[in-house]
């Protein structure tokens, strides 16, 4: 079929806010541009410009497929074009299928477009060149700590013991997280981002969409599914909305990956009714369709009222400053210059000790050598909302701060990294580095919404789970629109794990199913 030119949209800046999440679903200094397909394609492309992230405030082009191509028929539909739709879409075709995806949103990416920390795997090739030592099982127990325990143990062994194969497949498709760091409850190295350390959100949607059109898969945004068909209890395609009409596509099998509802202040408050006036750093396509539409089919749900917070989240345009400034050695100070908890436990007690604070709001503290390691600071550098000085009493000035306070503070922080010993509050990670490299560095922050933790339930082979406790045939979900595999607490960079680990299952087990 010959090309033909879509028309261009243009979005205006979305501020991207999230760490991987969730380090969700959802960006990095990375300018790179999606190439144009030169293969040739039954997709005719539009072009739009991707919204500026959280560390970037550059575009990155991306080309969809032109609405009048699309068919009435399809092995597998795919429901959101974020990081686990595009992994499933890949693998699918990898696997022989013929998918297509559909986005509701005029860009795709969703919440991983907003991922900042990186993606966390375990046993990987890089680690290894690093000299790392970890192991599946130190990431199992780690997550499972970190979300009390209440994980479900067969999804999370999924995911730890299939995440250094999906390292190895993002970068067979040169799409490379080689530059390693450290998040929040985990006790090594093991979170993946991009070799210039940047957030890793629009790297990796770059990259995908890449492939993506490398591998002629048509990608259809503003393509709203509000119905997911079935027939005889065995799911058969979607209703679509497209310029304003629907149309029924039938398919052999359907995959979920719309995302959760951090967006959807109803559902929150529904689920969560304490969280009722928090910010929210999920981009606005976040409101829990998918969930929906699995639910008037039959389909359970797991863990809804798991509502993460992040505690580093700026209060005036809910951006979501990276775990990974306080993987590089950031501290958290209260208004009164001292550090009042370990920065690197996981967020849900991290966001408890700011809210018992009486301020309920805290400041990052760190300096020209973290800014370095951490490219996403200078977006939030450009956004404003950065404090900066060239001693560590002029910052303590500019944030209304008691100098002699501040100073002490850091002195003492310097001393814990140099002895290896953080007497006061037991932190054993983020300490590769002091805070003594002029000019020094501050940002605000207090709690926001970050990651919906429930969601649909799945098996791990990503079928969702209906009545009965009975697999619903030809139907498969992945990533944040499922529950169950971070249990009440998400470590930072297991969002991107997931919705890669389990986004190219759903592809490869929807293929499976619908070539038979």
């Amino acid at each position: 079929m010959k090309k033909t030119l879509g028309k261009l949209l243009t979005l205006s800046a979305i501020l991207l806010m999230a760490g991987c999440s969730s380090d969700q679903q959802t960006n990095s200094s990375s300018t790179n541009t999606v190439k144009e397909s030169t293969s040739k394609t039954e997709q005719t492309t539009t072009a739009s410009t991707a919204a500026s992230s959280d560390a970037t405030s550059g575009a990155s082009a991306q080309e969809y497929t032109d609405p009048a191509e699309m068919k009435d028929t399809y092995d597998v539909v795919i429901v959101g074009a974020g990081g686990a739709g595009m992994a499933a879409a890949l693998s699918a075709k990898e696997a022989g299928a013929n998918p297509v995806i559909l986005e509701k949103m005029p860009i795709a990416g969703g919440n991983t477009l907003k991922s900042s920390a990186g993606m966390n795997a375990s046993e990987t090739k890089f680690q290894d060149a690093q000299g790392i030592k970890d192991s599946n099982d130190k990431f199992y127990e780690e997550s499972l700590a970190g979300g009390g325990g209440t994980n479900d143990p067969q999804l999370l062994r999924y995911l730890v013991d299939h995440s250094a194969a999906a390292i190895d497949w993002l970068d067979s498709m040169d799409i490379t997280l080689d530059n390693l760091t450290t998040t929040g409850g985990m006790s090594v190295k093991r979170t993946h981002r991009p070799t210039d350390g940047s957030a890793v959100g629009e790297y990796l949607v770059d990259g995908l969409l890449r492939n993506v059109h490398e591998n002629e898969i048509p990608l259809f945004v503003n393509s709203d599914v509000v119905k997911i068909n079935e027939a005889d209890g065995t799911v058969n395609g979607v209703q679509v909305k497209v310029d304003g009409k629907e149309k029924t596509i039938a398919a052999k099998a359907v995959i979920v990956t719309t995302g959760g509802f951090g967006a959807n202040m109803d559902m929150i408050e529904q689920y969560k009714p304490e969280l009722k006036g928090y910010v929210t750093t999920n981009q606005e396509g976040s409101t829990g369709d998918g969930i929906k539409m699995i639910e008037a089919l039959g389909g359970q749900t797991v863990d809804m009222d798991q509502i993460q917070i992040h505690p580093t989240v700026d209060q005036t345009k809910s951006l979501l400053i990276t775990e990974a400034v306080r993987g590089e050695g950031a501290i958290l100070v209260n208004q009164a210059g001292k550090r009042f908890f370990n920065e690197m436990e996981t967020r849900d007690k991290v966001s408890a000790a700011i809210i018992d604070l009486p301020e309920k709001s805290a400041w990052l503290v760190f300096d020209a050598g973290v800014k370095e390691r951490v490219k996403a600071i200078d977006f939030y550098e450009k956004s404003g909302l950065v404090k900066s000085a060239d001693t560590i009493e002029a910052l303590a000035k500019e944030i209304d701060m008691p100098e002699a306070d501040l100073k002490a503070t850091l002195d003492t922080w310097n001393k814990a990294v140099a002895d290896k010993d953080d007497a006061q509050f037991g932190r054993t990670t983020g300490m590769d580095n002091d805070l003594s490299k002029a000019p020094y560095y501050a940002i605000a922050i207090a709690p926001g919404i970050h990651h919906t933790m429930g969601g649909v339930k799945i098996n791990t082979e990503t079928q969702v789970i209906g009545e009965g406790d009975k697999a619903i045939p030809a139907l498969y979900a992945a990533g944040e629109v499922t529950g169950g595999i971070h249990g009440n607490n998400r470590i930072g960079g297991n969002a991107v794990a997931d919705i890669i680990i389990f986004g190219r299952q759903a592809g490869t087990q929807a293929a499976k199913y619908a070539v038979k």
